[in-house]
């Protein structure tokens, strides 16, 4: 066993003893002026409630109500947190919008025919001013 550790002697095993309540000074002299601790210790005393212990009768009303104020938190957070994506998606969904509104308008102009035309005039290619015609193959040669 290290030489560092202080070990507690075994005593009585506790129990659950009454609390007797604490005899009662004389009044200190209250200090002037107003706090709202001192207005809450007034009006919310509870400490009749802890006077034999703590009420274990209750335990469960106020696990209960734990659990449903933190449960109330998260969604609260969850929520918020919703909000930001969908209002970041918005924006996001705008400027997607406008950029394809603007290539959509630059594609139909570069596909005009006039467009065309002068896009492949440097190649040497020119339009042509004779209408298409269709050839005719006999049904026997392929």
């Amino acid at each position: 066993m290290a030489s560092n550790l202080m070990m507690k002697k075994a005593s009585a095993p506790k129990v659950n003893e009454v609390r007797t309540k604490p005899e009662v000074e004389a009044p200190k002299p209250k200090a002037k002026g107003f706090s709202l601790f001192k207005l809450l210790e007034k009006y919310a005393n509870v400490d009749f409630l802890f006077e034999e212990g703590v009420p274990l009768k209750y335990m469960p009303q106020v696990l209960f109500l734990t659990g449903i104020a933190l449960f109330y938190i998260g969604n609260t957070h969850y929520a918020e947190k919703t909000i930001r994506k969908i209002d970041r998606l918005k924006v996001e969904t705008e400027d997607l919008r406008a950029d394809y509104t603007t290539l959509a308008s630059e594609y139909m102009e570069a596909s005009k025919q006039s467009e065309v035309a002068r896009n492949v005039a440097p190649l040497g290619l020119v339009e042509s001013s004779s209408p298409p015609y269709q050839v005719e193959v006999a049904e026997d040669e392929y």
